[in-house]
């Protein structure tokens, strides 16, 4: 398990790796998870009920036993209707989540939600769809550790870019500088060696890493890169 000091120890100099098991080896999951461990500075899970998203992903137990067996801060992205988001966020906070995520869309209990995390004492996040303005997560910034915005449709592997992702980037750090928070700001969806550099000098401080790092030939000269950008 991670440090408890793990979110104010993050590298804040470089971009962030931030590693979707979504795009590791299922069948082999221990072994790629050995295998990222010394490139990971987080592991990102998403969760997807087949409503809100049209994936159905991951579930609890898979997270307890990553838990017990990674170094890593575990990022969960809630990808849920609001009738069981409360629910979800207690079972992945009892499997070990150190950071739970869930949708600027699950306006409806969106509050309710941030203050089950802060009862938990697990660090909380936010994430807006391609389609949803970003000004909408305005209202929830003093509550957050992490902003998410999505640069392809939810809940679908191996988009492109949308377009606007990076205007979306530059739109969301100018509100998290208005805030005064320390709140990271990831870019998740639509992720290549062609558009890591645009999202970075976007604003992005981290991505979440797919084919681009699990299919990588030299994972360790992939870090290098990412890390000089």
């Amino acid at each position: 398990m991670p440090s408890p000091t793990w979110l104010a120890d993050l590298p804040r100099h470089r971009l962030l790796a931030e590693y979707s098991m979504w795009s590791a080896d299922l069948i082999r999951l221990a072994d790629d998870l050995a295998r990222i461990e010394p490139h990971a500075d987080l592991l990102h899970i998403d969760v997807a009920d087949g409503h809100f998203a049209p994936a159905l992903l991951f579930f609890p137990d898979l997270v307890a036993r990553m838990h017990s067996a990674t170094t890593r801060p575990i990022h969960v992205h809630l990808m849920v209707a609001d009738a069981v988001l409360l629910e979800q966020i207690t079972q992945f906070a009892d499997a070990g989540a150190d950071l739970i995520s869930i949708h600027v869309e699950n306006a409806a209990v969106a509050d309710a939600a941030l203050s089950l995390l802060a009862s938990r004492n697990v660090a909380s996040g936010m994430v807006a769809r391609i389609e949803t303005p970003v000004a909408n997560l305005a209202p929830y910034l003093d509550g957050l550790d992490f902003v998410t915005l999505l640069g392809t449709a939810i809940g679908v592997k191996g988009q492109g870019l949308d377009p606007t992702a990076g205007p979306r980037l530059q739109e969301a750090k100018a509100l998290i500088a208005q805030s005064n928070r320390n709140i990271v700001l990831a870019a998740d969806g639509g992720i290549r060696d062609t558009t890591v550099p645009l999202l970075r000098a976007a604003g992005a401080q981290t991505v979440v890493l797919g084919s681009l790092a699990f299919g990588a030939p030299d994972l360790a000269a992939r870090m290098v890169w990412l890390h000089a950008l």
